[in-house]
Formats: structure tokens, sequence, C-alpha cells
């Protein structure tokens, strides 16, 4: 073979293995793109399951379909004022389920948060004065909560609520089995994952008939719980 045609077959082998190299490379290339393209797509499905509560991250407000569940225990210590003439010191367990009213309120101002509806159920017995089988109490409230979007795990809330309670505690304070409820609290939700949070509170309970019946003197304690609430979307 001549010169010239060692040259062609030089030429034609280096061209084959150009065209080789360039078509792997491309190949690479498509299966780094098809790598990164899954990659995103299960971030953004990650994403997507961790907004069903959270607007924007953790604390930056609740979406709107947001719901939970609190379990709390805790006791309450009764004061002989505000017409009340002993004080009733109680022990209580709380159960209740929440849904947001809405989404973030309040704009870039401080008190950005969400309005909550809640229902609670609650029970009891009473631990002084008198220790018996008639210082039980059952109780049904809805409230109106408020939790303010701090942008940290930390989750201050204040509520309010109005309610039914039975009771077997009687004179000289209450005298009748039926009581209405009314409660003022105010508490944070501590954020352990996203999802749960450990909750306490610290409560204003006053128990009375609206003088149903007499004496109507009322029961008013001051109550601390503590619990654990699961959050959780549609």
């Amino acid at each position: 073979m001549g010169t010239f045609g060692k040259i062609g077959v030089i030429g034609v082998t280096v061209l084959v293995s150009s065209t080789c190299a360039t078509r792997g490379a491309g190949a690479e290339v498509q299966s780094q793109s098809t790598v990164t393209n899954s990659t995103a797509e299960s971030a953004t499905q990650l994403e997507v399951v961790k907004s069903s509560i959270w607007r924007d991250g953790v604390g930056s407000g609740f979406l709107g379909s947001a719901q939970n569940l609190t379990i709390e225990a805790g006791a309450a210590a009764g004061m002989a004022s505000l017409g009340s003439h002993q004080a009733h010191d109680l022990a209580l367990l709380s159960a209740s389920y929440g849904h947001m009213l809405g989404g973030v309120v309040g704009g870039d101002h401080w008190y950005r948060g969400n309005f909550e509806g809640r229902i609670e159920l609650f029970g009891g017995m009473q631990f002084h004065p008198d220790v018996d089988t008639d210082g039980w109490l059952v109780g049904l409230t809805p409230h109106l909560r408020y939790n303010f979007a701090t942008g940290t795990r930390w989750i201050p809330f204040v509520d309010a609520g109005a309610g039914v309670t039975a009771m077997g505690i009687g004179p000289p304070d209450v005298s009748g089995t039926f009581e209405f409820n009314l409660q003022a609290s105010a508490g944070v939700h501590w954020f352990l994952r996203d999802n749960l949070a450990l909750t306490t509170d610290v409560r204003y309970t006053h128990y009375s008939c609206a003088g149903i019946h007499q004496p109507n003197s009322g029961i008013n304690t001051v109550g601390f719980m503590l619990g654990l609430t699961w959050f959780f979307g549609k």
C-alpha cells in the first residue's frame, strides 16, 4: 500500500473513533440529564408532601387545610376568689381536634398567623378540698385559637372557649350536675418534627350555671397542661 493509501486509512480510522467518542459522550450527557431530571422531580414531590401543613416551611404559617389532634394532661389550682368560697384543685385530661379556618392573615406584621377552630373533650377529678367519687367532671368545649407565625419551630397561641360541663362537685360553690365552662388560655407549640409538636398552655377556667340553680358562686381555676399535637393535611 502506498503512502497516500496509508494516510487515508489512518484518517478514516481517526474519523470513526472520533464519531464513536462523540456518540458515547452524548449518551453519557443524556444519562446524566435523565438522572438530574429524576432527582429534581423527586425533590419536587418531597416538597409537595411537606407543604400539606405549612405555607412555606416550618413556622411560616399553616395552610387552610391543616388539621390537628391533641392529647394533654395537667392540673388546675383552684382559687377561693372571684365569688368562689373554696379552692377546688383538679387533675385533668384533654383530647381535642383542630382545623385552620383559612390561610395566613396579618400580612408582614408581627401578629401574622392563622385562626383555628377547635373542639375539646376534657375530664378530671377534684383532689382538694375533698377526694371522693363525687369530685368528677366531664366537659365539651368549642374554642377559637390564634396561632402566631414566627418563622421558627416555636408557635405561640392564644385561645378562648365556652362550653358545657357535667360534674359531681356540689355546695358551697355549685349545686347541680349541669354547669357551663368559660376558658381563656395562652400557650406554645414546640415542633419536634415538621408535623409533631410538644404543646403546653396555661388556662383560666370558670364553672357556673348562670343562675339556673343555687348556689351558683362558681369554681375558678388556673391550670397547666402539657401534651402532644399531631398535625396533618388533606
